[in-house]
Formats: C-alpha cells, structure tokens, sequence
C-alpha cells in the first residue's frame, strides 16, 4: 500500500471484496439475521437503454444507498435490491432500427447498466437481481393477469384482513359471482357471457391511440401533443379497435381514500388525486327531437345550470351521431369526424387551441324548459370520458363560452355571481337565476331554482330530475378503465386462449409461462393506412399461435402486455426471486411487507422507502397501488398500499446549446469567452434543463469516477443541494468534495518518506491516545447532526457537518483514534471505498461495512456558552456568551455591563426587558 490516496486501486478491491463476501445479502425468515427489524428502500428500477447512465440518473440511487447503509448500521436487515425494467416499446424499436434482436440488445444494456452501478459501490443485494423479460419473471406476471381475468368486483362485500382492518368491496373469484335465474336458465353459454361481462380483465371496443407506421396502440402519454408518436415522431389517429382493458375504475374510491395514509409528497397525491379524479353531479337525459324514443344521457357536475343549457356537444366518435345527422349535414359531418380521427387526446382537449365543430342539424329537448337546443359535434369531447357528450352551458362554462361566442349560439345567465364577476363564463359557485326567467312559458310541476345557493339548489334540481324519471344523482370519475394491450413484440405474452367460437379461455396454470417466441422477424405491420387492420408480430408465429388443449384447437392471443405490466409488482418478486412454486412465499410476503411472520402488524404499506422521480407520480404508482390491492383482496400480500413512504430526487440539470437553426449541438465542446458561447467558432445559445442523450449534454458518470473516483461523485451529487430540487451540474466544482476526501485520507495517512508518497505509509503522527476535549465535544454534534439529517434526507448539510469537523480535526495538535473511527462510521454511508480502505488501516480486520453507527452523548452536543445579541431598542449595541441555561435575569445583568449598552442606558430607566432564549436580549428604556 502507498501513502497516495489511489481511488482507481482502492475502489474496484472493495467492491470486489463486498461482493465476495456478500455484505449486503438481506436475510429471509428463517436465514441468519431475519431476527432483526426489516428495512425495505427501493428504488424505481430502470429501464436499461442503449445510452447507458449518465450522471443525472444515480441521484436517487446513491441517496438510497447511503439510507440503506445506514439502516444497517442501525442494526436492521436491509433488503435493497436492483433490477431491470426490461420490455418495451423503446427496446423493439431501436431493435427495428438496427436488425439486432431485442432480447439481444437488452442483455447487453443490462451489463452496461450494471457495470455503472456497480463502479458507483451502490450497496444493491444482487443475488436477488431481476428482469421482466425473463421467463421466469413473467411467469408471474402473466399468473397474476389470470388472477385479475378470473376475479369480479364485489362492491358489497364486508371483510377483515389479517390486521383486523374493515374493508368494504373486494376482488373474488368468477366462480363466486352470483348468477341472475334468467340468465342460468339460458344454460352455459348465457352464464358463460355473464361472467365474462363481469371479469375484471375484459375485452372491449374502445376509441385507441394508433400509430400504423410503429404498428401498436400508444398510451397518451406516448403520444405528443401535435398527434405524433413520441417514440419515432409518426402520426397517430383515433379509432376504435378491440383491446384488453382493466375494471381499475371498480377501485377508484379505495385508490383514493388509502392516499390518506401514506407518507407520501402532497404533490404527488394531488396528482392522484386529480388522475383519479371524482366528483359528484348527476346524469341528465335529454331526449331527441327526432319523433323516436333517442334519448342523450349526459353527466354533469352542476345539474343547477341546465336552465342555461342552450346547445348539446357530442363526441365525434359518439355511436348516436350517425344515427341522428340529417342529410344536410352529412357530409360535413363525416369530414368533421375523419378529421378528429387523426387527432391524440392530448391535441383536441389543449386548453388554448380554438374550438372547432359542426352542427349534426338535429335537436334535442331540454327537460326542464322544454326548449329545443341544436345538438353539436366538436373534438374537444371525448367518447371515452363521461358518456361522451355534454350540456353545453356557456353562461357558467369558459369553454362552452368560447365555443358559443364562435358559433353563434344563445348564452343565458343561470347563476349570479357573489363577488361581483362579469356572469360570462362564470364557473364558481354562486346564487341561480332565471332558473326559469321570472317572465315567459312556464309548466306545470317545473322545478324552481331562482334564489338558491349553489349547493341548495344542485339537492333540489336532482331529486326533481329523479321523480320524474329525467335523471338521478351519481358520482363520476376521470379515471377509466386500463388499456392493457400492445401490438407489439417485446412484452409479456398474454396467457390466454381462444376457442373456435371466439370466447377468451384463461390458460392453465400448469402451462405458464406462455413464452415469447423467438422470431427473426419481430418488426410490427407498418402502414401509412390509418383504417388497416393490425397485424401483431406474433399472429406470424403461426406454430406458436396454434395449440391443442384437451384435443381441441385454440389460437393464442397475439397482442402483448404493456410495459407497465411488469414494474406493477416486481418490489414483490425481490423478496423471494427464485420462488418458481408461487409469486412469493407466504411467510416471506409478511416478513418483508408487515415486518411480522405471522402478517399481524398495523402496516398499511409494505416498501419502508421509495424512491424515484416525480415523472412516474401517476401511471406506474396507480397502477402498481391496483395490482396490490387486488392482490390484498385475494389473500396473496397483507398490507393494502404497497409502498408505505416515497420520496422522489429532483433533477440534475445540464447546459444545452442550439445553433442558429435550434440544432443542439455537442455541449462538451462548446467555449465560453467574456459571457457569451461558441461551437467551432459559431455562437451558440444556452439553455438550461434535463440531461438528454437528445440535447447532446449528457456527461457520464464512467469519467467522473476515473478522473476523480465514485465516492467523490457520490459526495458531490448529494453536496449540490437538497436532495429534492433540481440543480445545475458543473464539472468544475466537483474538485471541491473531492478535496474534501483528500483531507480526510491525510488526517490518517503519512508517507513514510516525505519526498517519495509511493515508497510506503504509516499512521499520521497526530493520531493517538491524547484526546481533544474541544473536538471531541463537535463530533458529538457533527454524529447527532449527521444522523438527523440523514433521517430527513438533508445529505447536503449533514456533508457540510463532516467538512466542519475535519477543518477542526486538521488544525487539532492530536487525534484519539476512537474519534477518526466513529468519523468515518458517520462518512462511510456517503463514501464507502475511502472509509472502508481507512478502517482496514487503522488496523481493523472486520468491515466497515458491518459496523454499528456511533452514539452520540446529547450533554455533550450542547455548547457550554452561546452568543447571544444584545439589543437597545431593538438595535443591536452587542454581543456577549451566557450558558445555555441562563436565567433571565443572568442575561439581563451580563448585557447591561456591555460598554455600548451602558453608556446608551447611562440616566435610563428600563422599562421592559424581552429575552428569547439562545438568540437575543432586547431592553427598552
């Protein structure tokens, strides 16, 4: 060994001796060590692209490493475990792009990935390392799709889970599903449709995102707000196709009641909350004046507006559009409607885009007036929210205002505000009027409004409404139901069959898991025709698709899962990853989600700590938090929530540059003179923002950590600032930390020879048994502050507390080595090679590692005297030191001998004195 402070030598050794030795294997029950408490963090895992890690990405990682580290040395049984989000959309695509198969190029991300993670000393369990690629994951993750396609929504059933927790509603099998006469009295086949009617995984046809040149349906969130594909840039359009959907909806009150009991950001569970999305209105039937029986069912959150209703608004895709059209309007309506085809969700409901619509040239009735009002198409209602049409109330409604006001339609005032608003577009709650206008037509039995409240007035218009058969009082929700297929390769098979009459047939157990295919060509159908019909890759796998069960013959579902399927229970897979008899041990599942074998402690959510970015507050937790729930009503886990604590990093940002023609360039070779940027001579300008492999300013962690070793990179993205805001990355300042671990080495280390560091090394001379009582007394503090501010996950300024103590240790005469070693207890969560290297120097055959964390004495974290300012009406005049304890009348008496004081005081009487203890005297005269 050398007196240098070699990291590109010290670090690979411990990592590989960590790894030899398994230092950070978790115990199940009945393994050594499941006798202590369990700590479970988390990280979201990644999903393993071609580009590998750049430096934003480990923000979340090492915070979580160095709270499980420090759990340890708590003396708790850490599971931290790492694997790989590993189908996908983005993996079959670069797969397409390069004739590489995906299987192929997502092994080879995952060594990159791991090989960066690894460099970085993450304390991760890696026997327990996962993808959700591999058949054997999957096997569970197409068990637990069978579960959810063979279970019912029961919202009546009362039950006691094994905390003794009340819960109303719950998942049961289909079997248990109760069976009307008349449709058992149709015989097998009637019972059979009922049943499938009524499961939780159900086919439907449903209005859907697709992208025919990428050959799949796209989620919303794939999709730009132009109408684009995200992955590729295509054009997507709208239609309906038949697809594989999850009732989550059936889950939407307990999705959001349990929000109130995890320890989770309030950002985060408003977003929920909003996706979720409940409100309380009514359903209003309008009927058409078209001499049939056509009535338009809509909901409405202010049932007290329809006085002011003066149009109708359906979706283009709504099925009664045909129907009602005249022949006049046709053809403007079949253009408006092949138009709004090719629109994303996202793009017809943009808040500043200007209304379009066509009128149908039918009317219908509104039943409390029994006015006629036009019925109109306009994209901006979608088929899929609500019942795809709406009142049109454009005196209380900005949207229906403008939509009016462009077209020409009637506006009438129906509430009058109470703070004296311009009524127009008035959406608050206020007090109604002309609810029926006090002059004009009235009818016998119409409801009166006129005077009332908002609240008073929505009770009243809804009981009216129901009476008379024209509507009832329901609750909604923006929430719909789960689009679960892909058209896709790469992505879990679905285990599912169907029979030569069509029906959807779960397969056997027995039989999973259902194997993707290996296929040579994986590329998806791609068409410029919007109206073609979907060509799965799979359906090509024609030896794959055809099977036999029980000597009949059934084709294999061809679509696949989403890439959500996967990361909605893989926290669960890590607690016993190679259990092939079931999805995880019963016993282990309680351990690790309840802290207890038997299940019967209070936990509501399993996971101790989460950890991930902000990007993922709605689809992945929701539909994470669904799967559990399911699973929690099936008796499989026994904790409702799945992760009981989140917490999400905020960004490492990084300068981009664009040229005069908005083209990012490469931003490690830009220059900077007198303030302004140049690439290759040219001026350039800087934005600020996301790293990207996009933006061209993505810098890699593999060069910080040659240049100046993971545990500088690892202290220093922890320095830069809370943990939870986004900050700027600078290169420059990472010498900084990196200086701060030089101190460090050389408080302990000295070169035996002065002029030659790599001739050897001994222990630095100030190192010994004198003990500072001075210092002593701060590493009390820096320990306490340390350990409150990991617990807060303030690792910013409990990095400044250990710089604090290690100026002070360099200027101390000498050392006790009990002091260096309880400081690098508290160093070595944030830089474990540099600790761990130190400790074996000091003479320590154990590791570091497996270490207690240091007790501190709370007598000694507090000052002997503190400062406290003395203040003559209220201007400060002094400072003087008192103990902590003072009285107030010690304070009083040691300020008045101050000079300034005095002599301001000289011939004054005080007339009050106000002290605050530990901060200042203030005396007024």
């Amino acid at each position: 060994m050398t007196a240098n402070y070699d990291f590109n030598t010290i670090e690979p050794r411990w990592q590989k001796c960590w790894s030899e030795q398994r230092c950070f294997a978790a115990a199940n029950p009945g393994q050594p060590g499941a006798d202590k408490p369990k700590y479970y963090v988390l990280d979201f895992f990644p999903y393993p692209s071609g580009a590998g890690l750049h430096v934003g990405h480990p923000l979340g990682y090492i915070a979580s490493d160095i709270i499980s580290r420090f759990m340890r040395m708590r003396g708790y049984n850490v599971l931290h475990p790492m694997g790989w989000d590993a189908f996908g959309l983005p993996a079959e695509q670069y797969a397409v792009e390069t004739g590489v198969h995906p299987a192929v190029t997502t092994r080879k991300n995952i060594e990159t990935y791991k090989r960066q993670l690894q460099q970085l000393g993450l304390s991760y369990d890696w026997d327990r390392e996962i993808a959700t690629c591999e058949p054997d994951y999957y096997h569970w993750t197409q068990w637990i799709f069978l579960k959810i396609f063979n279970s019912w929504y029961d919202p009546e059933h009362r039950w006691t889970d094994a905390a003794g927790r009340k819960v109303i509603g719950a998942a049961r099998p289909i079997d248990t599903l109760p069976i009307p006469p008349d449709v058992r009295a149709e015989g097998e086949e009637a019972i059979a449709a009922f049943r499938d009617e009524h499961r939780l995984a159900y086919l439907a046809e449903v209005p859907v995102n697709w992208c025919p040149a990428l050959g799949t349906v796209l989620a919303n969130e794939e999709v730009t707000a132009d109408g684009r594909s995200e992955r590729g840039n295509h054009p997507v359009f709208r239609r309906p196709m038949k697809q594989w959907m999850l009732r989550i909806t059936e889950y939407a009150d307990r999705l959001l009641a349990d929000l109130n009991e995890l320890d989770w950001p309030e950002p985060i569970k408003l977003m929920q909350r909003n996706w979720i999305g409940r409100s309380e209105g009514a359903y209003v039937d309008f009927a058409i004046d078209d001499g049939d029986d056509n009535v338009i069912r809509v909901y409405t959150t202010r049932p007290d507006t329809l006085y002011g209703a003066t149009f109708m608004v359906l979706a283009p895709e709504h099925r009664l559009v045909p129907a009602i059209t005249t022949p006049e309007q046709r053809a403007a309506v079949d253009e408006y409607v092949a138009a709004a085809a090719r629109k994303s969700e996202r793009e017809r409901t943009a808040e500043a885009r200007e209304k379009t619509g066509v009128f149908t040239g039918a009317y219908a009735i509104n039943p409390v007036n029994h006015e006629r009002i036009p019925i109109w198409i306009a994209d901006y209602v979608l088929a899929g929210y609500g019942t795809g049409s709406i009142m049109a109330v454009p005196g209380s409604d900005k949207r229906d205002l403008e939509f009016a006001e462009k077209f020409g339609l009637n506006v009438v005032q129906v509430v009058q505000p109470t703070d004296g608003s311009d009524w127009r577009g008035y959406e608050a709650e206020g007090v109604a009027c002309n609810s029926p206008p006090e002059q004009g037509q009235r009818f016998e039995g119409q409801c009166v409004l006129n005077g009332l409240p908002t609240p008073e007035a929505k009770r009243k218009i809804i009981a009216w409404l129901e009476e008379r058969d024209l509507g009832e009082g329901t609750v909604q929700y923006k929430l719909r139901d789960w689009l679960f297929s892909r058209q896709r390769y790469w992505g879990e098979p679905f285990p599912i069959l169907y029979d030569e009459s069509g029906r959807a047939i779960g397969e056997n157990e027995a039989n999973l898991p259902v194997v993707l295919p290996e296929m040579d060509d994986f590329r998806p159908h791609a068409s410029d025709d919007p109206d073609a019909e979907p060509q799965t890759p799979l359906s090509r796998a024609q030896e794959w698709v055809r099977v036999r069960r029980d000597g009949r013959e059934y084709r294999r579902e061809t679509n696949t899962m989403p890439q959500w399927a996967g990361s909605c229970w893989y926290y669960l897979r890590f607690c016993d990853p190679r259990n092939d008899q079931a999805l995880i041990d019963e016993r282990v599942e309680k351990y690790w989600m309840t802290g207890r074998e038997d299940g019967k402690g209070d936990r509501f959510g399993g996971v101790d700590l989460y950890i991930g970015g902000a990007e993922h507050a709605v689809l992945h937790l929701l539909y994470a938090r669904f799967w559990h729930k399911l699973l929690y009503d099936l008796g499989y886990v026994t904790t409702p929530e799945p992760f009981a604590k989140l917490f999400n990093q905020g960004y490492i940002q990084a300068a981009a540059y664009t040229d005069e023609r908005g083209v990012y360039v490469e931003a490690a070779k830009v220059e900077e003179r007198d303030g302004r940027f140049f690439y290759e001579g040219r001026p350039v300008t800087q934005t600020f923002g996301k790293m990207g492999k996009s933006l061209k300013n993505v810098v890699n962690p593999d060069q910080i950590v040659r240049e100046y070793g993971a545990d500088t990179l690892r202290l220093y993205e922890m320095y830069m600032g809370p943990l939870e805001a986004s900050k700027p990355w600078n290169t420059r300042d990472i010498i900084g930390v990196h200086r701060f671990l030089q101190r460090v080495w050389k408080l302990i280390v000295a070169p035996t020879n002065e002029g030659d560091p790599a001739a050897g090394w001994t222990l630095h001379p100030r190192i010994g048994d004198q003990r500072d009582d001075s210092l002593e007394r701060l590493l009390h503090k820096t320990i306490k502050k340390v350990q409150e501010d990991i617990e807060r996950f303030a690792f910013n300024t409990a990095i400044a507390e250990m710089i604090k103590w290690t100026n002070e240790a360099q200027r101390a005469a000498s050392i006790h080595r009990d002091q260096i070693e309880r400081f690098l207890r508290i160093l070595a969560p944030f830089a474990p090679h540099i600790c761990e290297e130190l400790w074996r120097r000091l003479g320590h055959d154990d590791l570091l590692a497996a270490a207690q964390w240091p007790a501190y004495d709370d007598a000694l974290t507090r000052d002997e005297l503190v400062e406290i300012a003395v203040q003559v009406r209220g201007k400060v005049r002094a400072r003087i030191m008192v103990a902590p304890d003072a009285s107030d009348e010690e304070v009083i008496a040691a300020a008045k001998t101050q000079p300034r004081v005095a002599q301001e005081l000289e011939g004054k009487e005080i007339r009050r004195a106000i002290v605050a203890k530990g901060r200042l005297v203030n005396l007024i005269y």
